[in-house]
């Protein structure tokens, strides 16, 4: 039952659609009909901006921290990586957007914050680098979640190093299109970096 409470709370903290509300209130603009129509950071930052995109950033990451934060409070006894899956699931799956949404990455750090701390730094560092490296953000976010599991096996965490591998598969999966373009020349790259 535990699970099923949680679970909905999570879903719908994931749910909550930052992009567009940022969009909306603070640029009168829907960002669904800009960019490439993402409800992510990434396309917040191409077509909002910087300040715009670190913020849709910050609310993201925030979703799946609190969804696995807000079990604690209860005295909730459930796994709080799992709870965490259901922000995810909430965030690219938004019941407040049509079912249309961001493809997980920031909201998945967001998880990793919740549970551990450590990794999430070790993850924001890989990605800033490989970001200023490739300019890509779709392989940043790739090449960060294989990171993620390596560092989670290194750490000996089963549960994380499973969970992990879960969100890493689902990233690669919601950047399936992403892998074509780089292959084909045509993913734009970050000019603010």
């Amino acid at each position: 039952m535990e699970y099923i409470l949680f679970g909905i709370i999570a879903y719908l903290l994931g749910s909550i659609p930052s992009a567009l509300l940022v969009g909306k209130i603070g640029y009168n603009i829907d960002i669904r009909q800009h960019g490439s129509g993402n409800l992510g950071a990434t396309n917040t930052f191409r077509v909002l901006g910087v300040k715009a995109g670190v913020i849709v950033t910050l609310a993201d990451i925030l979703k799946g921290t609190v969804a696995t934060l807000i079990p604690l409070l209860f005295d909730a006894e459930v796994y709080r990586l799992v709870i965490g899956l259901f922000a995810v699931f909430g965030h690219t799956y938004p019941v407040f957007a049509k079912f249309k949404g961001g493809k997980a990455v920031a909201t998945s750090a967001g998880i990793i914050l919740g549970i551990n701390p450590l990794l999430f730094i070790i993850i924001v560092l890989s990605f800033i680098v490989t970001l200023y490296i490739s300019k890509y953000v779709s392989l940043s976010s790739m090449i960060t979640s294989v990171i993620a599991i390596i560092v989670s096996i290194i750490l000996q965490d089963t549960g994380l190093i499973i969970v992990t591998i879960l969100l890493a598969a689902f990233v690669f999966y919601r950047h399936s299109e992403n892998l074509k373009r780089i292959k084909n020349k045509t993913e734009p790259k970050i000019k603010w970096m």
